[in-house]
């Protein structure tokens, strides 16, 4: 599955077994792709190396929360109603709160 930013489509990566929730973005200085974490309204940024943009969502993909170029070493504390939580390469988020998630199948 893909995600539709802006001009761009990116790969879209469903984070669904324990070790892949644990690895996530750590560690990798270029992020070029979408990781969807889903029953996850929590998230921290320990052991990145490059900031993100993170989406939060409902479970119709409808954005609650958005973090713009969301640094390492920084925690954000659980949301109520969030279902997905989307780690995005910095500064690709073209969305606002209340838009909905477009997908490329």
């Amino acid at each position: 599955m893909k995600l539709k930013l802006q001009n761009q489509v990116i790969d879209l990566e469903i984070m669904n077994t324990f070790f892949k929730r644990l690895r996530g973005n750590m560690g990798k200085k270029n992020i070029c792709n979408c990781l969807c974490f889903p029953k996850c309204n929590s998230i921290h940024t320990f052991f990145m190396k490059s900031a993100i943009d993170i989406i939060m969502t409902d479970k119709n993909n409808i954005i609650l929360y958005i973090y713009n170029n969301f640094t390492p070493n920084k925690v954000i504390l659980p949301k109520r109603n969030v279902y997905y939580t989307y780690e995005l390469p910095s500064n690709s988020n073209n969305y606002q709160v209340g838009d909905k998630l477009k997908f490329i199948p």
